[in-house]
């Protein structure tokens, strides 16, 4: 069983459609019980609440509900549980590059490395307006597919 973090700010607009939009991307590709997925905040801000109201309406206009999902903060033990935490941008790898223990084997990188845009970052949509969690969707489905490509490649 592999088993994916996401991991964003405050895990209430990216890391959560992340983890929306690969769990069903993994359920299409017929992989749904062979995965674990989680997501989290770097921040404790919003630990307990539902993904942002404008992140689960663009992700349910595409079949993904997020409303099940509730935010909560990265820790030390998430990089000893999982084989790949995935941050959406550099600030957020930099903060998890501090906090992972010497002895996490986890794949610690950037979750738009896997839509073949190494080094790109999703953007917070947070601030901005509709359009830009409808250009956050687009980026996680690349990305989504692109970590399932590799997920077959790797156990072949």
């Amino acid at each position: 069983m592999t088993r994916v973090l996401f991991v964003c700010l405050g895990n209430i607009c990216r890391s959560p459609t992340a983890e929306g939009v690969f769990r069903r991307a993994l359920e299409d590709a017929g992989m749904g019980e062979q995965v674990v997925i989680d997501s989290c905040g770097i921040g404790n801000w919003h630990v307990g609440k539902a993904p942002d109201q404008r992140a689960q309406v663009a992700a349910k206009r595409r079949g993904v509900d997020l409303s099940p999902l509730c935010a909560r903060q990265l820790t030390a033990s998430d990089f000893l549980d999982f084989d790949y935490i995935l941050a959406m941008d550099n600030a957020n790898l930099q903060a998890m590059h501090a906090l992972k223990p010497s002895k996490s084997q986890a794949y610690v990188g950037l979750f738009l490395d896997f839509a073949g845009t190494p080094g790109a970052e999703v953007p917070d949509p947070y601030y901005g307006g509709d359009q830009g969690f409808e250009d956050v969707l687009d980026m996680i489905e690349a990305a989504s597919h692109g970590l399932i490509q590799h997920l077959r490649s790797d156990s072949a």
